[in-house]
Order: C-alpha cells, then structure tokens, then sequence
C-alpha cells in the first residue's frame, strides 16, 4: 500500500499506468475518486 502498489492510486500515478480509478481520458489536476 504505497507508491509501489500498482493496485492504489498513488502506484499507478508513479508507475504511470491508467486504470478504472484512473483512466486516461480524465486530464485534471487530480484523478476523481470514485
């Protein structure tokens, strides 16, 4: 659980992937939480 973890938000911030939570189509500042 961390910047690591490719599961949270965080981790796929730093491993600059895009998932459900964050996808890629969304450009703002933050990624939205639901």
């Amino acid at each position: 659980m961390g910047r690591g973890d490719i599961k949270t938000k965080k981790g796929k911030i730093s491993n600059k992937s895009f998932g459900k939570v964050r996808s890629s189509k969304t450009r703002k500042k933050s990624a939205p939480k639901a």
